[in-house]
């Protein structure tokens, strides 16, 4: 029986989904795991992968096609089935009736059609919001998985390409996925054993060492949009991303009690460590340790030893979690994208670099996963590689924190009486008064100085 490729639950309030491009022709051979179109959701576009291997017999959703979450956009044919045939028997809106060629009785199950419309996304939803994440994912129905008999090396995309990045034969990693389904982290995992093989780093734009002031570092480019005609206007309808960011913002800021703290952090210790730790890895492993890895490194340390910022807040309950799952605010052309690293409190300072590279790569690149997207336990913005000195974040619910990173720079401070040159950081907590006093706020940012100042408190 002809297999379904249905609109997937990309991201935790995903009502409908946008089909921006088919990877792949009717006709073509299709292998289980293997991405075969985009689709646009309100946070980012994504890729689909298909559950089952076979034949893409039809396209019934076109790109450029809206469909409901669960809705049909494609049509498999399976080993063994007639992908003309199936092809042949099809009625848009009806239903598949012809004979393949593994069947004796007709295929009679119905395909519906995509809706054209779906209800607006929930406002509480996702995180694409200024310095946002969005609250733990809703389960999604779990795709079929590939057939038992299929003797296949099954693994995503992603954990293909970073095995193929770092010259790891996929053949010797023991999937943790469903049926045995090779994911990232089994790679990672793996690479990470590696006692003698070097570790290749990730493609990925590098972060700049932070020794010299931010103004003279090579900051991210923003593209700029065509000028309207002198005497025109231009009117621009909002992106669903642009939609929610709009949504979360007016949300968090009409709802929460922000409150803002700001220290200033002597870097120079920190950025001594980077030079050290840059000195061990490029070279031997590929590793290009940055500033912000340190930084990230630092801020889930503090969060362990103040754990009330480590928190979530769904208006009558705090929770507290164990673990520190960091979202990290990238740019995009029509937005924010706020991929969530999880754990990030078990990494070490390569790991994180490693990792990092790898998600804000794809974040850029709009090639997240859902869970990639959602869950975070607190959010960090950095502008600081944009020259800015400091700035004030918005939190994102049901956060309770947002940590805004300024540039590090070569000020003239005052030591010992003396007017010295020390590399100078300015960062603002934006805190929910709700949940957070202002005595808290202060010994998170208190910790977190301690701990840049002096690095090696991160290893006690």
């Amino acid at each position: 029986m002809p297999a379904q490729l249905t609109m997937p639950q990309l991201s935790d309030t995903m009502t409908e989904g946008t089909l921006v491009k088919w990877n792949k022709k009717e006709g073509d051979a299709v292998k289980a795991g293997e991405e075969v179109a985009d689709v646009e959701t309100d946070k980012a576009t994504m890729p689909m992968e298909s559950f089952e291997g076979g034949t893409l017999a039809i396209q019934v959703v076109k790109e450029g096609g809206k469909v409901v979450v669960g809705g049909v956009v494609g049509i498999i044919a399976l080993k063994g089935e007639d992908a003309a045939k199936i092809k042949a028997s099809y009625t848009p809106g009806g239903s598949i009736a012809a004979p393949v060629a593994s069947a004796a009785a007709p295929v009679a199950n119905a395909v519906a059609a995509p809706a054209a419309t779906t209800a607006a996304p929930n406002v509480a939803a996702p995180s694409v919001a200024a310095h946002t994440t969005a609250a733990p994912a809703t389960a999604a129905p779990v795709p079929t998985a590939p057939a038992a008999s299929d003797t296949r090396l099954i693994a995503s995309p992603l954990a293909k390409r970073i095995a193929a990045d770092q010259g790891i034969n996929l053949a010797n990693l023991t999937g943790s996925g469903p049926n045995g389904r090779i994911v990232q982290k089994d790679v990672l995992e793996f690479a990470e054993k590696k006692a003698a093989a070097p570790v290749a780093q990730p493609a990925t734009q590098q972060i700049a060492s932070s020794s010299a002031p931010a103004a003279s570092k090579a900051a991210p480019k923003v593209e700029l949009p065509a000028r309207v005609a002198s005497g025109s206007v231009e009117k621009i309808e909002l992106s669903k991303r642009r939609q929610v960011i709009a949504q979360r913002l007016v949300q968090s800021k009409q709802t929460i009690p922000h409150f803002y703290e700001t220290i200033d952090i002597d870097m120079t210790a920190a950025v001594e460590l980077r030079k050290k730790l840059l000195a061990a890895y490029e070279k031997t492993e590929g590793v290009r340790v940055s500033i912000g890895d340190v930084i990230a490194k630092a801020v889930a340390a503090a969060l362990k030893i103040v754990p009330q910022l480590n928190s979530t807040f769904d208006g009558t309950t705090i929770t507290r979690h164990g673990d520190v799952h960091l979202g990290m605010a990238v740019a995009l052309p029509d937005g924010l994208i706020v991929p969530v690293l999880r754990n990030i409190d078990q990494m070490g300072i390569k790991e994180i670099r490693v990792r990092s590279a790898d998600i804000v790569d794809r974040a850029r690149a709009q090639r997240l996963k859902k869970d990639e997207l959602s869950g975070a336990t607190f959010t960090v913005s950095n502008l600081g590689t944009m020259g800015i000195r400091e700035f004030s974040a918005i939190v994102n619910p049901p956060e309770v924190g947002i940590l805004a990173i300024g540039a590090s720079e070569d000020r003239a401070v005052v030591r010992n009486c003396t007017i010295v040159i020390r590399t100078m950081m300015t960062v603002s907590l934006s805190a929910d008064h709700r949940v957070i006093d202002g005595a808290v706020a202060a010994s998170y940012l208190q910790t977190l100085k301690n701990l840049l100042e002096e690095p090696a408190m991160m290893l006690a």
